[in-house]
């Protein structure tokens, strides 16, 4: 498993991509779009910026994986979202949108996990490498 090292150097070589070509790079992986996610940090309070992608999109619903490449431990954004479910996320060419972060019901989960494993196989063999129920989470518009 990527230590959390090399997972911020991986998201930051990332987001240098995005810059340096203008965003005409980076906001696809496969056939999954990708977003960029701010939390708020559970232990520090400031914001906390992560490139993820997204397997599947309902209506104005977004689901996310904490897969964290099939790992023992809950990735870091996971649990500052569920701590503090205010969210901000960016598409390709779109405006920060703000939205509420919750984790997916277990009835949730079983209807929407093989769709995610449908759109990316890996997260099935992800799932398999833990013991941890990898958790689902839906990203929802906070209407004003």
């Amino acid at each position: 498993m990527p230590t959390d090292w090399q997972l911020k150097a991986m998201n930051s070589l990332h987001q240098a991509v995005l810059k340096l070509t203008g965003g005409r790079l980076g906001w696809q992986a496969g056939p999954m779009p990708v977003l960029e996610l701010t939390t708020t940090g559970r232990k520090s309070g400031r914001p906390r910026t992560v490139l993820l992608t997204s397997p599947v999109q309902e209506g104005d619903t977004v689901v996310i994986v904490a897969s964290r490449g099939g790992d023992d431990h809950h990735p870091a954004w996971f649990l500052n979202l569920r701590d503090h479910p205010e969210v901000e996320i960016a598409f390709a060419g779109k405006p920060k949108q703000r939205m509420h972060a919750r984790i997916a019901t277990p009835e949730e989960r079983a209807e929407l996990w093989p769709r995610v494993t449908a759109t990316y196989k890996g997260y099935a063999g992800y799932q398999k490498k833990t013991e941890r129920e990898i958790p689902l989470v839906l990203l929802e518009p906070v209407r004003t």
